[in-house]
């Protein structure tokens, strides 16, 4: 199982007036550390796009714990779900930085397809198969 985690500060256009922060971009914290995982091991999307894949989100879940104020700062905790489709599949934390109290937790799925023609690719790619097997995945 691979962990990462990434800190994030509540931006003032995620907030409403109120200063509560929209349910929205919690989705926007999973990809922020969906993509510092990514750089962190070797899977961002310009390693997945130069291998000729995209990987669009076809799932998203969220379950929201407590609500998130501007300014606040928060670790995202991302943990890659290893699975023998072609796909990748996240679970999420949120946990308010300072307090280490529970936010929010989640999951997404992607799926590998071909960056021309959007084709859904059934099988692994190779280079993915390569990556799974760099981090004992297999």
């Amino acid at each position: 199982m691979l962990q990462h985690q990434t800190e994030v500060t509540v931006r003032f256009n995620e907030a409403d007036p109120l200063g509560i922060v929209w349910h929205g971009h919690y989705i926007r914290y999973f990809e922020d550390g969906r993509e510092a995982f990514g750089n962190h091991f070797g899977i961002s999307y310009l390693d997945v796009y130069s291998h000729g894949f995209a990987v669009p989100v076809v799932s998203v879940h969220c379950d929201y714990k407590k609500p998130l104020r501007y300014g606040e700062r928060v670790i995202v905790q991302v943990t890659h779900i290893n699975s023998p489709a072609a796909k990748l599949i996240f679970e999420y934390q949120i946990f308010e930085a300072e307090t280490k109290e529970l936010v929010a937790t989640g999951t997404t799925t992607q799926v590998f397809v071909d960056v021309n023609s959007f084709q859904l690719h059934l099988t692994n790619p190779s280079f993915f198969e390569v990556w799974k097997q760099k981090w004992n995945l297999d």
